[in-house]
């Protein structure tokens, strides 16, 4: 599976910890709208799992086991 460095980047803040798209902006320096596409993105690939999919205005995100499988292979290879 390939994997953009934005995407990568996301995946490792949420393998420390859960987070609010907010802090992820607050923690990369991206965009909204790049966040919340990418944060998709990673949904529709299974690699993260939003927490609270009913809450419009604040969810949380963490990583999956996949997204977890996907980011040591990475490592393993890089």
């Amino acid at each position: 599976m390939s994997l953009g460095l934005k995407k990568k980047e996301i995946l490792n803040i949420l393998e420390e910890e859960r987070s609010s798209q907010s802090a992820i902006m607050k923690k990369t320096g991206m965009y909204k709208g790049h966040i919340s596409r990418t944060l998709k993105e990673l949904l529709k690939q299974k690699l993260i799992i939003c927490e609270n999919p009913e809450d419009r205005s604040f969810k949380f995100y963490k990583i999956s086991k996949k997204g977890r499988d996907v980011l040591e292979e990475i490592e393993n290879i890089g």
